[in-house]
């Protein structure tokens, strides 16, 4: 059963609110829930007017907070794989920043953060984690660390641990520089297999759900979409979309009802764009939501019906299929336009890049030696064809 909701859309749209309602309503069914803010501009606290932080907080019957500060589970929980990833990336001449006595490269810390949820899924305390993520384009670079991390350090071990026994002594006389040493790849072997793990949980649709917050405005509309395209390249299961702080009828002011119009038209593309998946309407309330009764009454009366926790998900994606003389791979990229998409094949990986963002997937062992011979997108996927050569008998 589905345990980790993650919450996620352009920054001031009202995710936390719309995540906050989950956990209540999650709680309210007697499930053993913990609301998890990922995003460093936290408000849990605000919102439900009570003391949360960096250590789980009791708030309530079935309801607990945490707010995650990547630096603190850096230096309390995850101090060996800090270590670890801050000697092989300085012995690679990579920017390593100090923080106290402990050591961060940029741009890294929000791995310990997703390294905490899945700890805390895998403890058995929870029944559900609802995620409370950062604005999309931040969530998008989180969610796709472990991938990344996982691809670069698989290039190192275990042949990359034979390569750079080899090679460490032409590397000083060279380059001037100092190749990881045993003790550093057995830590990233360790690393690995924690991000292949890691990997499994985030992108299994019986255990996670991505959800998207959104408003009827145009710039609004055009991330959400961008972000649901990115989404799926990266194979995470999204299954819903909040449209939220939508007008009231009938107020009588010629005002308003412009904004109507203007929202109407806004509502009608998002259904269109997001038909295959449950989309959800959220009125825009006269008061802020603010205090454990305001959450409870969003969770009541705008999150829709009682299977919130178990709506339908696409799981047809990253599809390997045979053809004719070889096989070909799909990968659904719902929005994107042909002229956008870019895929280079490199020996046991295809590179595919979408704009400004470039996913690398590890080919199976069948296609070692095949030739791509075509790529098209069409009808919201991306389709890469492969020839295999044939051994002559």
């Amino acid at each position: 059963m589905t345990g980790i909701f993650i919450i996620t859309g352009k920054g001031g749209v009202g995710k936390t609110s719309v995540a906050a309602a989950h956990a209540v309503r999650s709680a309210a069914e007697g499930k053993n829930t913990l609301l998890v803010s990922a995003d460093m501009a936290h408000n849990l606290g605000d919102i439900f007017q009570t003391r949360a932080g960096g250590h789980v907080q009791e708030i309530g019957p079935c309801l607990s907070v945490l707010e995650l500060d990547p630096y603190l589970l850096m230096r309390e929980e995850y101090p060996h794989i800090n270590k670890s990833i801050a000697n092989l990336s300085g012995s690679m001449g990579m920017a390593v920043g100090q923080i106290g006595d402990s050591y961060m490269i940029p741009g890294l810390e929000n791995l310990f953060s997703l390294l905490k949820i899945r700890d805390l899924y895998q403890s058995g305390t929870y029944d559900r984690i609802i995620v409370d993520c950062a604005p999309t384009g931040e969530t998008l670079s989180l969610l796709k660390l472990p991938e990344l991390l996982s691809w670069y350090v698989e290039k190192f071990s275990p042949v990359g641990r034979t390569l750079t026994r080899v090679l460490t002594p032409l590397a000083k006389i060279r380059y001037q520089m100092d190749l990881p040493d045993g003790a550093a790849m057995d830590e990233l072997g360790q690393l690995y297999q924690k991000l292949l793990r890691l990997q499994d949980l985030l992108k299994d649709p019986e255990t996670t759900r991505v959800r998207l917050v959104c408003t009827p405005e145009r710039m609004v509309v055009e991330e959400t979409r961008r972000s649901y395209m990115y989404l799926n390249l990266y194979r995470y299961p999204v299954d819903c979309v909040f449209i939220n702080r939508i007008l009231p009828g009938k107020t009588g002011s010629d005002f308003m009802d412009s904004w109507r119009k203007i929202q109407a038209g806004y509502i009608s593309e998002l259904e269109s764009v997001f038909s295959e998946l449950t989309i959800t309407r959220i009125p825009w309330y006269p008061l802020e939501i603010r205090g454990a009764q305001a959450v409870e009454y969003l969770s009541r009366d705008a999150l829709g019906d009682e299977n919130l926790f178990d709506r339908p998900v696409r799981t047809d994606n990253e599809v390997y299929a045979r053809i004719e003389g070889g096989y070909s791979l799909t990968i659904r990229v719902p929005g994107a336009a042909p002229e956008d998409v870019k895929v280079f094949p490199r020996e046991m990986d295809v590179d595919i890049r979408i704009r400004n963002f470039m996913r690398s997937i590890p080919l199976p062992g069948v296609l070692r030696g095949a030739e791509m011979t075509s790529a098209r997108v069409e009808d919201g996927s991306l389709t890469i064809c492969y020839a295999v050569k044939t051994q002559d008998t």
